[in-house]
């Protein structure tokens, strides 16, 4: 529970509090931001919680934003965090942007959107999509005659009355690849972090059942795990999923939001093999001309192709007059930058690909230079139906009172991740080097 939340900005001055209970001085607010500096000028750490003359601080920081919850009791801290994450996906989904001009042109809506989600420091109602139903953006006062009937139900995600002609469920299970490859071309870091997607037009208030090549759900059943088994780490799920089953039987049973939401996310932490790898030849020309030769593989089956492949090449910020020679996509030079990029619009399975450039250096540089990318190579993709962990939605099944039968469609998507970069470089002058 929680007596007071706030949002201040960084100077510590509180934009719009709300107070939900009396047991706390409204001094406290303003000693948040001294505590912190007292904090660091200590030398340690500042956590997301911290206490002082019995008052919880309980905080987390959106962009230029704080949002604080202050309590005298031994309360839930996770819960707390959880719900200040919460109270910002809220304001950005009324607000598109949040930032401290938004929250100063919007007291009368955050004010009704603070009475709502939170009653007497225990947060209640925190689905954007079922408050929108009752709390308009509008700067005008509003004119609300009664709450939804979700926000009394259990299922306070979804409303009462849903219809649709067609009864379709979109389920889209996206993996994206972080790796880090140094300058031996071996892979030092990499990971998973996939997220499993849903788009759901469905009458009524139907009842789904997921069930995917979970390991530890083949071993609960006492069937053998076999190869195209996964064991999922850091499970996240959306509030709908009923945690109790799931940690009984490894059920994943649901009754979803209307329209698009996230319904879990993991992460594998595994050793991965790069699908896309590229390396570059560099080659001087007398310190005042440098060329490159790219190659690209394409190192997964052949019948996948990947999409929108993107290759960003670093060059000297000075490099000026581009010239480039490729087979396929198109290049240009970006010198804000100061790189190329490659672009693939279709890279197929087990294809190899090769490109040439050349840029002019004003000043002389020496061989060393010239010899070492200024940054990793980065690339971006798209690689339809395939997923590089092996999961697989083994079923997908709607039940709903009235018995109508539902579509569904499922597809798997694999991309790069923030951070996908080689540092890989071929020995220089290593691939042949034409004139251009």
């Amino acid at each position: 529970m929680a007596s007071v939340v706030a949002i201040l900005d960084l100077k510590g001055k509180s934009i719009i509090q709300r107070t939900y209970r009396d047991d706390v001085p409204a001094s406290c607010i303003e000693l948040f931001l001294p505590l912190i500096q007292g904090i660091e000028d200590e030398g340690q750490q500042v956590t997301p919680c911290f206490s002082n003359m019995g008052i919880n601080y309980i905080h987390i920081r959106y962009s230029n934003l704080y949002l604080l919850a202050v309590s005298r009791r031994n309360s839930n801290a996770a819960e707390i965090i959880l719900f200040l994450h919460r109270l910002c996906q809220i304001l950005v989904e009324y607000f598109k942007e949040l930032e401290e001009e938004s929250i100063r042109d919007n007291f009368v809506v955050i004010y009704e959107l603070l009475d709502e989600i939170m009653d007497f420091g225990y947060p209640q109602t925190t689905e954007a999509k079922i408050l929108q139903e009752y709390i308009l953006q509008e700067p005008h006062k509003l004119d609300i005659v009664r709450p939804p009937q979700a926000v009394t139900q259990v299922v306070s995600w979804r409303s009462e009355g849903i219809r649709y002609r067609k009864n379709e469920v979109f389920l889209d299970v996206i993996e994206s690849v972080n790796l880090l490859v140094n300058a031996s071309g071996n892979v030092v870091r990499s990971e998973i972090l996939g997220a499993v997607k849903m788009k759901c037009y469905l009458s009524g208030m139907p009842e789904l059942r997921l069930g995917l090549n979970d390991k530890v759900m083949f071993e609960s059943i006492g069937r053998t795990s076999s190869d195209k088994a996964i064991d999922l780490e850091d499970v996240k799920f959306h509030q709908c999923v009923r945690l109790s089953r799931f940690e009984n039987d490894r059920t994943i049973s649901f009754i979803p939001p209307d329209g698009e939401f996230e319904l879990m996310s993991y992460r594998l932490a595994q050793a991965v093999k790069p699908l896309i790898w590229v390396e570059a030849a560099i080659d001087s020309h007398n310190g005042n001309r440098i060329e490159y030769v790219v190659k690209v593989r394409a190192q997964f089956k052949r019948r996948s192709t990947a999409n929108s492949v993107e290759i960003t090449v670093s060059v000297p910020e000075d490099a000026d007059t581009p010239k480039f020679r490729v087979p396929t996509g198109k290049v240009h030079y970006a010198p804000d930058k100061a790189a190329f990029i490659w672009t693939i619009n279709k890279l197929g399975g087990g294809r190899d690909l090769l490109m040439r450039a050349q840029f002019g250096l004003p000043s002389v540089r020496s061989e060393q230079d010239i010899g070492n990318l200024p940054a990793p190579i980065t690339v971006k993709f798209d690689l339809l139906y395939f997923t590089l962990s092996g999961i697989q939605v083994r079923y997908l099944k709607v039940v709903e009172k009235s018995g109508y039968q539902a579509l569904p469609w499922v597809r798997y998507i694999t991309q790069n991740g923030d951070d996908y970069s080689l540092r890989t470089a071929l020995e220089k002058g290593s691939a042949p080097i034409v004139p251009m």
